[in-house]
């Protein structure tokens, strides 16, 4: 009875792990600086950070329904404010000029280093925390049992995990650096108007 939801969780996670941002940059960074085992291990890192915002956002999200309508609005208005921003920010983008070559650098990056760079990127990004706010208010049913939510976190988790790993793969071959890049503001755009339409949505929303 939950697949729907699900599905609309996964869809707005794909669109939203797709765009460039913080974890992007950092495994890019990692992959074409250090080479595909740093990639990977920052991919797990920022996977694994995802974990943390589940964890407040399902906590938080169910103290703020359950006892306070007044908090909830107040999240409520600061999220969809938020979301309209950065929405109509990302669908103003445009194509920025490829940077300029890393030379790749051999030697000392342990895997440890690697996957805490990625972890402290994810875990301490405002914007993920505001948007996996938004995302269990708007999408997810206050009344969808925690066990099932925590499997969408879990799922979450795993997700963005693999995507990076995906893309620590691609950006550790050099030659097809410049030719994403080009291709980066089509994405912005892309998850510009997700978030605009979640934070309309989540601005006309009531509590349940």
């Amino acid at each position: 009875m939950y697949w729907t939801e699900f599905l609309t969780v996964a869809l707005i996670h794909l669109l939203a792990v797709a765009s460039p941002g913080p974890d992007f940059a950092i495994v890019v960074r990692e992959s074409v600086t250090y080479g595909r085992r740093a990639g990977i291990f920052s991919a797990c890192g920022v996977g694994t950070g995802i974990l943390v915002h589940v964890t407040y956002s399902l906590l938080g999200i169910g103290l703020i329904v359950s006892q306070s309508i007044v908090l909830f609005n107040a999240l409520k208005w600061l999220a969809a404010a938020y979301l309209l921003y950065i929405g109509i920010k990302a669908l103003r983008a445009k194509p920025n000029a490829a940077n300029a070559q890393l030379q790749m650098e051999e030697g000392a990056r342990s895997p440890r280093a690697a996957f805490v760079a990625g972890f402290v990127t994810n875990g301490l990004n405002p914007k993920a925390t505001l948007f996996f706010l938004s995302l269990f208010t708007v999408v997810i049913d206050p009344h969808t049992p925690l066990a099932v939510q925590g499997g969408y976190g879990l799922y979450l988790a795993i997700a963005t995990g693999v995507w990076f790993c995906l893309v620590a793969r691609l950006f550790s071959q050099q030659r097809v650096r410049a030719g994403f890049a080009r291709l980066g503001h089509w994405f912005d755009r892309l998850m510009g108007g997700v978030l605009v339409a979640l934070g309309v949505k989540l601005a006309f929303s009531e509590l349940r």
